[in-house]
């Protein structure tokens, strides 16, 4: 088991949100209407500019899902319907409600892209049943979702986990860890022991995987010759998916040592991948011609802020969500500040002002929308 200590000062919060945060509140509350309005003009930006109304998508698949997912977030936590339809009309929602095609086509061997696709289903079914409509399909595609990942847990390879595709070439963190929360949240969702007792086996199939280095952090994935951790890139979104898990898991069983070893990563992560007390990816870069942030990557940092919004949520902690309310707002302010331009568009990089190598897609409008959301319900208002 690792020990990382508290690093002093960790919380420090960058330059411009410093001046802003003794006067500001940290309290038990719904959401922040500021953010929540910020929200919903990137929303509305996302929507108008990169959904396309013929083919039910943004970009890929599973940065689509996250977009859906938080567009959802976004409607129940502001109390609107704007985007009502958004679930018939979106490409995975006709899947669902029709089963054309089959999920296992849709997927194509992919268990990671599988899982966003789980959270993004149980994100609607929420707001469907907000709205008093039938979620059911929602639901029953999340769980033929979640039996096809589950198909692909494999203790022969490395001791267990699940594959990342149907390749079988390469166990990472960020399907096990997804794997963890989709069946500890799922547990919580269903009551389901099987679902729970996945979860348990996960987590103890990560804790002695080694793909956690000795600060705190998760690799990648794991070198499939001699299943030891591969040292690749600590990126982001695997340290806030393993957060979300292990909250999700200790609220299904009451294990109160998870929280802790979630806050590890989670302290490392604010400590060793920032800049200026602000998220930053390894390949962010913001001057001209710097950034080398692919599609995917660009979404990972919005990813983070959601599953830490995720943890808070399962752990319940006033302790917790004071801890971390400073960073989300720091987070807040810096998409606004340094993220957002006049058209509405989101940067792919949010720790200073775009000098040209920041970049505006779906993906990352979509992951400036999570920041939000997640500052919204938990950072200063």
């Amino acid at each position: 088991m690792l020990s990382i200590p508290f690093v002093a000062g960790l919380f420090a919060v960058s330059s411009f949100w410093l001046g802003q945060v003794n006067s500001l509140t940290i309290s038990k509350r719904g959401t922040c209407p500021a953010t929540n309005t910020a929200a919903e003009a990137l929303a509305s930006r996302i929507q108008s500019h990169y959904f396309n109304i013929v083919t039910g998508e943004y970009s890929e698949l599973w940065t689509d899902a996250n977009t859906l997912e938080d567009i959802h977030t976004l409607m129940l936590a502001a109390g609107v319907t704007t985007w009502d339809s958004l679930a018939g009309e979106s490409y995975i929602g006709r899947v669902a409600n029709t089963g054309i095609p089959s999920w296992s086509t849709v997927l194509d061997g992919s268990y990671d892209d599988a899982q966003w696709i789980i959270l993004s289903l149980w994100k609607i079914a929420d707001y469907q049943t907000s709205q008093g409509k039938s979620a059911t399909n929602y639901l029953n595609a999340a769980n033929t979702i979640y039996d096809i990942v589950s198909a692909q847990w494999d203790d022969t390879t490395c001791n267990g986990g699940v594959w990342w595709s149907s390749d079988k070439n390469y166990k990472n963190s960020i399907t096990n860890h997804l794997y963890l929360y989709t069946s500890a949240e799922g547990f919580n969702r269903n009551s389901n022991q099987t679902y729970l007792d996945n979860a348990e086996k996960t987590w103890t199939w990560l804790e002695a995987s080694g793909l956690r280095n000795s600060q705190g952090l998760w690799n990648d994935g794991l070198d499939m010759t001699s299943c030891a951790n591969n040292g690749q890139t600590t990126w982001t979104y695997n340290q806030g998916v393993i957060a979300s898990g292990l909250g999700a898991l200790s609220k299904a069983n009451g294990n109160t040592s998870l929280p802790v070893q979630a806050e590890i990563t989670l302290d490392a992560a604010i400590s060793l991948l920032t800049q200026d007390n602000i998220l930053k990816e390894s390949c962010d870069d913001v001057t001209s011609g710097g950034s080398s942030c692919n599609a995917d990557q660009q979404i990972f940092k919005g990813v983070w802020a959601k599953h830490l919004a995720y943890y808070l949520d399962a752990v319940n902690s006033a302790t917790s969500e004071a801890k971390y309310s400073p960073f989300l707002g720091s987070l807040n302010s810096a998409v606004t500040h340094y993220g957002v331009d006049a058209d509405g568009d989101c940067s792919s990089t949010w720790y200073a002002a775009n000098a040209g190598g920041g970049t505006y897609t779906a993906q990352s409008d979509a992951s400036g929308l999570a920041a939000f959301n997640a500052a919204s319900k938990y950072g200063p208002c």
